[in-house]
């Protein structure tokens, strides 16, 4: 029998102070010191010898993606430990700002809120990586990832922000933040000099209009009486993205929810997914009914002892992202619309064609319902009238003969 895996909860690591070697599962240690210190292991099998890998102090979700990581390059005849030694020379040898990103994000893990956080960091400052433990070529600071920090100017952060400090000003501005803390952090380790070339009160503020604001959930959404002539269109495309976005839509689930979902957080006998806290918005673990269709793209990717993403991507151990789901959207029609303003579509197909309770569709969208004494009055999460519902929502979204609509978004 495999041993249980993930066994550390949150509280548990915020609350454990019993010096020892707590496990998590598959060579993941919690270690807690006499003086109730803690910080986290990898103890794994190297030439014969039990090996032990200091992976310092982080959250539970983030000490688990970093020995999911380290255990991938044992199975590759990796030494991970080595790895790490060559990198950190290379780093103080060369201190490129890829080099400083990835630094400065697994010292401040523990203060993010979780792993889908830690994630985003890393793709918006390009340093993703792939198995081998290199840099993808994906993001938005490709052009200075390889850079000398103590060589990055102005006009290097502001060829990074322009091409979106318009057209997509929340993201510029968490970006413009995100390459200021990574350049202050490699000044103090004395990396750099001078001032700061990303910093905005008194220098980016004089070259940059002051960033647009958006208004909370302005996701334009298609029309639900559009919605099955989309999914006739995306049921006849063999694409990752086409699959995804069908799932997306019978699910009203987020995409970041959707792409990175797991085969061992669905269960296809009960037609059930279990979306773990870490990536959810409201950071509460979420029951998803599954309905027949939805179970029906599932069996059609899924293969005998699956594990790891259901939607994967070109590269062995990843997923695909939320812009091949944006792409498969417009392919097929829907470039007028957002992916998330699917929510938005069942909300409102749910209150203008169902009688069902107003509390039933927003717990479907796993939206935070009442105040916090109400919701410890109602401690269960409605499943089965969920069930009900989306089971509506499917057969509402089956394409139906001579379905055509021209998908676009009205024009004010």
């Amino acid at each position: 029998m495999a041993r249980a895996s993930k066994r550390i909860s949150a509280r548990f690591y915020e609350t454990v102070k019993e010096p020892g070697m707590h496990a998590d599962g598959d060579g993941l240690y919690l270690v807690v010191s006499p003086t109730g210190s803690k910080r986290w292991a990898f103890i794994f099998q190297w030439n014969g010898k039990r090996t032990e890998m200091g992976l310092g102090r982080m959250g539970v979700a983030e000490a688990r993606l970093v020995a999911e990581d380290a255990r991938r390059k044992v199975a590759q005849g990796v030494n991970p430990i080595e790895e790490r030694k060559a990198s950190k020379a290379q780093a103080q040898a060369v201190a490129t700002f890829g080099a400083e990103a990835d630094a400065y994000i697994a010292t401040h893990a523990t203060s993010f809120r979780n792993a889908k956080h830690v994630a985003q960091w890393r793709m918006t400052l390009s340093v993703q990586k792939d198995d081998a433990g290199q840099f993808l070529k994906s993001g938005y600071c490709l052009a200075i990832q390889t850079k000398r920090v103590d060589q990055i100017d102005t006009a290097q952060v502001l060829a990074v922000l322009k091409p979106v400090w318009q057209t997509r000003p929340e993201t510029a501005s968490r970006l413009r933040g995100r390459i200021e803390r990574v350049l202050d952090a490699a000044k103090v380790r004395g990396h750099r000099n001078g001032e700061n070339p990303a910093r905005w009160r008194g220098h980016l503020d004089a070259l940059l209009p002051k960033p647009k604001k958006l208004t909370r959930g302005h996701h334009a959404a298609m029309p639900y009486g559009d919605v099955p002539a989309l999914m006739g269109k995306l049921k006849e495309s063999a694409g990752m993205g086409a699959a995804a976005l069908r799932f997306l839509i019978l699910t009203a689930a987020r995409v970041g929810e959707v792409v990175g979902a797991r085969w061992e957080e669905i269960d296809l006998d009960k037609a059930v997914w279990m979306v773990p806290a870490d990536r959810m918005k409201a950071g509460r673990e979420h029951r998803v009914p599954l309905t027949d269709s939805a179970v029906a793209i599932l069996r059609a990717l899924h293969t005998e002892g699956a594990v790891g993403f259901v939607f994967f991507g070109n590269r062995q151990g990843t997923h695909i992202s939320a812009a091949t789901v944006t792409k498969a959207l417009a392919t097929a029609g829907g470039s007028d619309f957002t992916v998330h303003g699917f929510r938005s579509s069942f909300r409102d197909w749910a209150g203008e064609e169902t009688s069902y309770p107003e509390r039933i569709a927003e717990a479907a969208l796993a939206h935070v319902i009442g105040d916090a004494t109400e919701r410890a009055y109602r401690r269960g999460d409605a499943l089965a009238k969920r069930r009900k519902l989306m089971d509506a929502w499917a057969s509402y979204c089956a394409p139906r003969a001579n379905n055509v609509l021209p998908m676009k978004r009205q024009r004010a």
